[in-house]
């Protein structure tokens, strides 16, 4: 779902006299924060036009790539199933939301859902033959369309880009109550 955000940026200069009335404000951070936010909610945008016209979402395709790269990750003979809570904890989504994400992709054929041998309560997920040959067609499109995205930043811009944002995520650790570990600022009050 796309964030609330303001469609012009406000510029440098802008947030640096803000910060004259609230010091608390780093302008360069203010600056960066805003421009990655807005980055990432036009490609979650973009993406989200791509996924539906392939009938799919993000939910779906994060799926179906666990569920392909566990096939591919196998000794040939072994189960490539998985089981739901596996999927969800791969996917970092509860229980529940995978149910959902199954039961649609179940629907169209592309993965399908057997109790497990060993144990009758368990349930396994697997990839259909259509599901199979579904992401063999549709991942080289998709890899097509995040190289035309990214289409603007040389190889060495990529990797830096990575490192900067990776920087940006360790300091998302989080302890409880949101906070990165190491601040010495106050907790949030609990909701």
């Amino acid at each position: 779902m796309p964030l609330l955000l303001m469609k012009n940026i406000p510029r440098y200069e802008c947030l640096l006299e803000a910060s004259k009335l609230f010091p608390e404000m780093n302008p360069s951070a203010t600056e960066a924060f805003m421009n990655v936010l807005y980055a990432g909610d036009e490609l979650v945008r973009v993406l989200g036009l791509h996924f539906h016209k392939h009938h799919l979402s993000q939910g779906r395709f994060v799926v179906l790539m666990i569920l392909f790269r566990h096939l591919m990750e196998q000794p040939s003979g072994s189960d490539p199933a998985l089981t739901p809570a596996q999927l969800a904890e791969q996917a970092n989504v509860t229980r529940a939301t995978m149910t959902g994400l199954v039961d649609s992709l179940e629907r169209d054929d592309l993965v399908s859902r057997e109790q497990a041998a060993d144990d009758r309560r368990m349930m396994r997920v697997r990839l259909t033959a259509q599901g199979q040959r579904f992401v063999q067609e549709f991942f080289p499109v998709h890899c097509r369309r995040i190289a035309e995205l990214l289409s603007g930043l040389t190889e060495a811009e990529s990797h830096q880009l990575v490192t900067l944002l990776r920087k940006i995520t360790d300091r998302t650790s989080v302890q409880p109550g949101g906070l990165a570990a190491g601040t010495d600022r106050e907790q949030p009050p609990a909701s």
